[in-house]
């Protein structure tokens, strides 16, 4: 079955991993036709319509895109791209599995929890503006319909993926009315389904738990901002962001993105770590049911890392991004050929 997929290489080193990437599906037998698309231009000018952007058209059109690191100017600019893609195509649920990947050094080992993050609305939306000079107003918005459907994603997701508990992370003790509405949702979901088993904790405390046991999660679900933040804390514990992926879905329409950064200071020197793009690219796969091939190109990658002979600088090795390209590739060509045979 032929694909067609949208993407969008990003900025920096986006380009060199997104070619990696590509390359890795082909090698492992999947027929995608990649419509490329930049998110720059018409979304940075603000008088545009995101709608009408040919990147968000494309995605629309094909339901699915791959997205590589786009760079967010801090403090001045225009709004951040990521949230604008986010907000326009509504895609409400953030999905960040943080598991340990062999050959990686970390501060544990057996991590393996999934980070559910509503994506829409709460401080991270962005939605500010000035009072009077000296003094801004930043709105944090959190309405019941958001977080019923946060929360009744999160849990379908558990019972699809085999999860048995589900904490949500809030500080109801102080903002009583909006995280205590994103709880009140999310208790009347959980109600529903007696086969998860449900906890709570104030931000704050699960914050130190993660760091202080992490094998104590199974899945967390979360805010935007409380997401964006622990997410980033949790792959800290398994090696960084350059060795976890990211989705971000909706009803009708997925992104699946790297979420590191655009690293300007290693662009063009081949050097870049493609693993996280292809991590993501692996929760692509499996959205479009090549879920033998998603399995196949995630053998390939353990194996390479294993292994640890090709490996990219930022963990530990001294080959460049076509090494470890080639390598990951190689180790798909190992595999059976009755694995090989099957890319759904």
């Amino acid at each position: 079955m032929r694909h067609t997929i949208t993407l969008i290489p990003g900025d920096g080193i986006g380009l060199e991993v997104s070619q990696s990437v590509q390359e890795i599906i082909t090698a492992a037998g999947v027929d995608i036709h990649w419509e490329e698309a930049s998110a720059r231009g018409q979304i940075d000018r603000r008088a545009t319509d995101v709608m009408q952007s040919p990147a968000v058209q494309s995605i629309l059109k094909n339901r699915v895109a791959l997205k590589g690191p786009l760079a967010t100017a801090v403090a001045t600019g225009p709004p951040s791209l990521n949230v604008q893609l986010r907000k326009a195509l509504d895609l409400f649920a953030n999905v960040r599995p943080v598991k340990n990947l062999a050959g990686v050094t970390s501060r544990y080992q057996d991590v393996n929890v999934v980070l559910i993050r509503e994506n829409t609305e709460d401080l991270y939306a962005g939605l500010e503006h000035e009072v009077v000079p000296g003094v801004v107003e930043s709105l944090k918005i959190i309405t019941e319909r958001a977080s019923t459907r946060i929360a009744r994603f999160a849990f379908e997701y558990a019972r699809t993926w085999g999860r048995r508990r589900i904490h949500a992370i809030h500080k109801a003790n102080i903002m009583k009315m909006s995280d205590g509405l994103f709880l009140t949702s999310i208790r009347k979901v959980a109600e529903q389904y007696p086969d998860i088993e449900y906890k709570e904790l104030i931000i704050d405390n699960a914050c130190m738990q993660m760091v202080l046991n992490p094998h104590q999660f199974d899945m967390l679900l979360l805010t935007n901002l409380y997401g964006d933040i622990m997410s980033d804390l949790a792959a800290g514990l398994v090696g960084g962001l350059g060795v976890v992926p990211s989705g971000n879905i909706g009803d009708q329409v997925a992104i699946f993105e790297a979420v590191h950064g655009t690293a300007p200071d290693i662009t063009g020197k081949g050097i870049a770590n493609p693993t996280a793009l292809l991590m993501s690219a692996i929760m692509m796969l499996r959205h479009i049911r090549e879920r033998d091939a998603a399995q196949m190109i995630e053998s390939a990658l353990h194996e390479v890392y294993v292994r640890g002979a090709h490996l990219t600088r930022d963990v530990g090795g001294n080959a460049g991004t076509r090494e470890f390209t080639q390598a990951v590739i190689a180790s798909l060509k190992e595999q059976p050929s009755n694995v090989r045979a099957g890319t759904r």
